[in-house]
């Protein structure tokens, strides 16, 4: 499960801003939504994606957070999208990166009851990482791109907090996933798996 993560302003992050800025979508957002560039982000908020555009080419998009319909789907399980009606298209030509500094979990203590709570805020992110590059898929909702995050089953080092993780991509990979040609089923398996973690501070 990834429901909010954070998005820091630093010299790696400056790059991809300024390119998602130049897009008249920031324009067609802000009649509505304010487009974010830092700080933690929530579903419903737009951010800063990466995907390829009509040439093909690697670009930067403000999107929203979320695929809206009945209820609001923020992730797809990795092992499902590729079946899933509302996935299976945007899995095979719309993905999508992400880019974040670090992910947040909380942790789920099952009680005597086997009823599950929320325990302690975490701060996760891929080992000796600057940029946590977290996969998505996206599609078009009355002409403006919202995306949902793939999720995995959790990293031994983090399993502890929540049995569901991100997929994450080392950054030689980035490019080579949101390609439309390219095949995700072979790509998640190069998907990052030895994560850091400690508990979020107080604010």
């Amino acid at each position: 499960m990834c429901g909010r993560y954070y998005l820091e302003n630093t010299i790696e992050t400056e790059s991809f801003i300024e390119k998602m800025m130049k897009s008249p979508l920031v324009r067609k957002w802000n009649a509505t939504s304010a487009v974010l560039t830092s700080g933690e982000m929530h579903p419903t908020d737009v951010v800063p994606v990466i995907a390829s555009n009509r040439a093909g080419n690697q670009s930067v998009f403000p999107m929203k957070w979320g695929y809206t319909g009945k209820t609001l789907l923020i992730n797809a399980r990795v092992e499902t999208a590729s079946e899933k009606p509302t996935f299976r298209g945007d899995w095979k030509m719309h993905r999508c990166i992400v880019p974040a500094s670090y992910y947040f979990e909380w942790e789920h203590i099952k009680g005597d009851n086997g009823k599950s709570s929320a325990g302690s805020k975490y701060v996760i992110q891929p080992k000796d990482a600057t940029v946590t590059w977290l996969c998505g898929l996206y599609r078009m909702e009355n002409g403006l791109p919202h995306f949902v995050i793939l999720t995995k089953p959790a990293a031994e080092d983090i399993c502890f907090i929540h049995d569901r993780m991100p997929l994450i991509m080392p950054d030689d990979m980035v490019s080579e996933w949101i390609k439309p040609e390219a095949n995700p089923d072979i790509m998640v398996k190069e998907a990052l798996n030895a994560m850091v973690a400690e508990k979020a501070r107080e604010m």
